[in-house]
């Protein structure tokens, strides 16, 4: 059995706000096995094809823990530390409101739906995919806000852009958010390129932003919120480790979403840039713990390798993106 995408996000800490990304993996699956081994398949004693619309209602009509589909847009409002992004335990990024990934696993999920389960679905889909090419695309930047920033209730339309630049909106061209308009996908790529370093991709560009992305901790700012970046990882847990970890830290489980992403919008021509990229990965294959690939990296030069040495999500993408890069993505 074979996850794709979505499996590389949940932690048990963010497990919650990726139910949509089991969707996800639904859809692959349902690709390798077809959809009646997949949905009529048990699922703690009812069909996967109802457990799957369950959690497609209860995002839209909204759950116990505050997830919530905003009616006018049909986007996904996240709760503060709902993403894969660490927001408040301790402090780090600010993501409440609407963020981007969440968008394009909550409409691929949709769209899996309408073509499997219900057509109705499939309206939600087309409302949602609107909206995310309304209200996320900043024409002056040239990429996608990381997230629509607002507290509860707040509709998708008033909330306010991220225009921090990170590499969490590649899922909203690796799961085909932008197929057919390679004009701002291409856009996209050229922001994200700047995010990459040899086999990781950083959390966060080293630039100035107009909106605040404040770390704080026991009421002290531990950042400059209008230069948030971090290039390195180092440091006390709370007040220098934690505010990096996403603010400037290269991951390498989203850096193979890059080389997919490429194949993706240009097609074959795209495949040895894509093989190449990949490739430099293997400069961080750890000493003594071979085929493996670490957590993160530095955002700066040398980009040393930091946190553990080993990690399934880093080496379980990779894998996949190879073969797609390969062809063999089936």
């Amino acid at each position: 059995m074979r996850f794709r995408r979505n499996t590389s996000l949940p932690r048990r800490k963010s497990a919650r706000s990726f139910a949509a990304g089991f969707g996800v993996a639904a859809a692959d699956l349902i690709a390798t096995l077809g959809p009646v081994a997949v949905l009529d398949a048990s699922c703690g004693g009812r069909p996967l094809h109802e457990v799957l619309g369950s959690i497609a209602a209860h995002y839209r009509d909204g759950t116990p823990n505050g997830i919530r589909m905003d009616r006018a847009s049909a986007l996904v409002y996240s709760p503060p530390h709902f993403t894969w992004m660490d927001t408040n335990f301790p402090a780090a990024t600010p993501r409440e409101g609407y963020p981007v990934e969440i968008q394009a696993l909550w409409i691929t999920f949709l769209e899996l739906l309408g073509k499997q389960v219900d057509p109705a679905w499939l309206t939600l889909a087309a409302q949602a995919r609107q909206s995310l090419a309304r209200l996320f695309w900043l024409p002056d930047e040239g990429w996608l806000a990381d997230n629509l920033r607002g507290g509860v209730g707040t509709p998708a339309t008033r909330a306010t852009p991220d225009d921090a630049l990170r590499p969490n909106q590649l899922l909203a061209l690796t799961l085909g958010m932008y197929d057919g308009d390679r004009a701002h996908a291409a856009r996209i790529l050229q922001s994200c390129g700047t995010l990459l370093v040899p086999g990781g991709i950083r959390s966060l560009a080293d630039r100035p932003v107009r909106l605040p992305q404040p770390v704080v901790r026991d009421g002290q700012t531990l950042n400059d919120p209008l230069r948030p970046y971090f290039g390195t990882y180092l440091g006390d847990e709370d007040t220098r480790r934690k505010p990096a970890y996403h603010n400037g830290t290269a991951w390498t489980w989203q850096f193979p979403l890059y080389a997919e992403a490429l194949v993706r919008t240009y097609g074959d021509e795209a495949r040895p840039t894509a093989r190449a990229l990949l490739g430099s990965s293997a400069t961080r294959v750890p000493p003594g713990c071979v085929g493996q690939i670490p957590e993160i990296l530095d955002g700066d030069a040398p980009h040393t390798p930091r946190g553990c040495v080993a990690q399934a999500w880093g080496v379980s993408e990779w894998l996949r993106v190879w073969r797609v890069v390969a062809g063999k993505d089936r």
